[in-house]
């Protein structure tokens, strides 16, 4: 698979997941816009602990400009189908794959771990969204179309994490730590 490749997942989430999922759109929405929204406050805080580093702070910048506005586009697909927002849920993939980060050390160790998780929960998100995407297109053309324009978008976000690690970190210690890291992820999803 292409987006394999690309996104360099060990383990395709369960084809039974999209099913699933589809039965359930307004719990899947309202977990959709707590994730953008914290995607979108991820970005935020490393650009507050990471302010020196100018590049990250442009980046991240326009990421989390695009994440908030998706949080919106969200909401209003959940206002289009008379769904209420709702509370946020304990994601424990989230909690289970930011429990590697690492503590203490130098700066640019947590700094590459913090890359490094968001680009996996963006690749994760991305994969999700293609299986919706093409479950959804002769159900609900629309949000299909949505999950399209998303899948593209978390796409490019995971390359941007990984872009902005080896910027910042030396290349082989990223591309050894993400091996790591995709290993660890394989197991949570």
């Amino acid at each position: 698979m292409k987006e394999k490749t690309i996104l360099k997942l060990k383990l395709n989430t369960d084809p039974r997941w999209v099913d699933l999922a589809s039965k359930n759109l307004e719990e899947i929405l309202v977990d959709h816009a707590y994730c953008e929204q914290k995607a979108a406050s991820t970005g935020i805080s490393l650009i507050v602990h990471y302010p020196e580093k100018e590049r990250l702070v442009d980046e991240l910048t326009l990421l989390v400009a695009e994440e908030w506005s998706h949080f919106e586009r969200v909401v209003q697909e959940l206002r289009k189908r008379s769904l209420p927002l709702g509370r946020p849920r304990r994601d424990e993939y989230v909690v289970q794959l930011m429990a590697h980060i690492r503590k203490g050390g130098p700066r640019e160790r947590q700094l590459l771990d913090q890359l490094l998780v968001s680009a996996l929960i963006e690749a994760r998100s991305c994969e999700r969204f293609k299986l919706l995407w093409l479950h959804l297109q002769d159900r609900d053309p629309e949000l299909s179309q949505f999950y399209y324009e998303l899948m593209a978008s978390e796409a490019g976000h995971f390359v941007s994490y990984v872009d902005l690690a080896k910027e910042y970190c030396d290349p082989a210690e990223v591309d050894a730590r993400l091996q790591e890291l995709l290993r660890l992820e394989g197991r949570l999803s």
